[in-house]
């Protein structure tokens, strides 16, 4: 690989267990090892690490995956093209709930524990009753308009039939308030990432109701985030940072360096919490109780294994019609063109061909048909269902979007089709 164009580096991050890869990388030398010098910056929310990547400040960030594609398209008052070329970790949200909202769930349901799929079900009585004794609408949070959290936020309450523009009120807030928002009476509960699940738990302010994992098993979360400007300009440094955190995302799936990963972590310059409640939500087998039963989720958090690191396209394209579903897109795109412009599996490839990892030969594949684990191209690959058994081929987007209710959205279904079957 050629020497990077430009050394040093300022990576923007926001305090959840995720940006362990990129504190990995620079608190064990895969950034030096690289030729790179980099700055790690704690941000205070994603508006933030969006904002400073565009104008700049910032040449790269720890992202949600639907940043790149949400601010190429000009959603969110800023539009800027960018790219990803690394996805950091599959899983690692829950959606938790105040204690008051948990118990009267119970009473609708005492079932919600020993199945997590009755608890939107639950939540659709108690909204009605509500309704019919004229209480005002639950509020819930997610941490930003365009991240898996409110698509999964979203999806959980839907698949009840609620419908989140009308029956609740959602509002955004950094992961890192969400639990002081939940003790202080803001908000009745939120989908995060983690600590800050297991911190409301661990304070007894709060229940986790159902994690991103039982909602979809093995979703995509986070990314490594750059405007096409930026990765035009440095190709080589880009490579180097791929490389990097490459390293380092397997150095974190490895069990024996789990206590070192927690223990960074719970540095202030980090997220700066006890090592025990980081510990609770990167255990290769989450657990949390819900109504006396000991719930665990297995590969809470997966930063490496099964292809992790691979930024599919075909994920790329779910966030996209969800965009569509939830009416926060209103122009008539080709999808796929779309997705293969910020989503850069090509630059990844090269870099896992250089270090001798796996690197699959396809960008696309179905999600929803494997309920255990299984295998692509002699790769072991996790169990990718929906809790609800839906099936998304990415070749049948638009067939897959029409299958839900779509009265949110805000273009012309047909020319949408028309569009994206040429």
């Amino acid at each position: 690989m050629n020497k990077p164009e430009k050394n040093n580096l300022k990576l923007g991050f926001i305090p959840l267990t995720d940006c362990c890869v990129l504190a990995i990388a620079s608190e064990k030398g895969m950034f030096e090892k690289y030729g790179l010098n980099v700055e790690l910056s704690k941000e205070a929310s994603w508006a933030n690490i969006r904002d400073k990547v565009c104008v700049g400040a910032l040449d790269g960030a720890h992202m949600l995956a639907g940043i790149p594609i949400a601010t190429t398209l000009g959603l969110g008052f800023t539009k800027k093209p960018m790219v990803t070329a690394f996805s950091i970790n599959l899983n690692g949200n829950a959606i938790t709930v105040s204690n008051g909202l948990y118990e009267r769930l119970l009473a609708i349901d005492e079932n919600i524990a020993r199945d997590r799929k009755r608890t939107a079900m639950a939540l659709k009585q108690l909204i009605e009753e509500d309704k019919y004794s004229g209480k005002a609408p639950l509020t819930f949070a997610m941490v930003y308009p365009y991240s898996s959290h409110n698509y999964e936020l979203q999806y959980w309450m839907a698949s009840a039939g609620i419908d989140p523009a009308h029956d609740v009120n959602l509002r955004v807030i950094p992961p890192q308030y969400m639990v002081r928002n939940l003790q202080e009476g803001q908000i009745d509960g939120y989908c995060a990432g983690g600590p800050w699940n297991s911190y409301a738990v661990k304070e007894n302010i709060g229940k986790i109701l159902i994690t991103g994992y039982e909602i979809w098993n093995y979703s995509p979360e986070k990314v490594l985030g750059v405007t096409r400007e930026w990765a035009e300009n440095y190709p080589d440094t880009h490579f180097a940072l791929i490389m990097s955190l490459l390293e380092a995302a397997a150095w974190i799936e490895q069990p024996k360096n789990r206590v070192a990963v927690i223990e960074i972590l719970a540095k202030e310059k980090y997220i700066g919490i006890s090592e025990e409640v980081i510990g609770m939500s990167m255990a290769d087998n989450y657990q949390y109780e819900s109504n006396g039963q000991i719930i665990s989720i297995p590969d809470h958090n997966v930063f490496h294994r099964y292809l992790a690191n691979y930024p599919w396209r075909s994920h790329a394209i779910w966030i996209m019609t969800q965009m569509y579903r939830w009416g926060q897109f209103d122009q008539v795109v080709n999808i796929r063109e779309t997705v293969e412009e910020i989503y850069r599996p090509d630059i990844y490839r090269q870099a896992a061909q250089q270090l001798n990892m796996n690197s699959p030969t396809i960008d696309y594949k179905t999600e929803g048909q494997h309920q255990d684990a299984w295998s692509l191209q002699n790769v072991e690959m996790g169990a990718d269902a929906f809790f609800d058994g839906q099936v998304f081929d990415s070749e049948k987007s638009l067939d897959y979007l029409t299958g839900f209710d779509v009265h949110n959205l805000k273009v012309d279904l047909e020319e949408l089709k028309k569009l994206n079957q040429s």
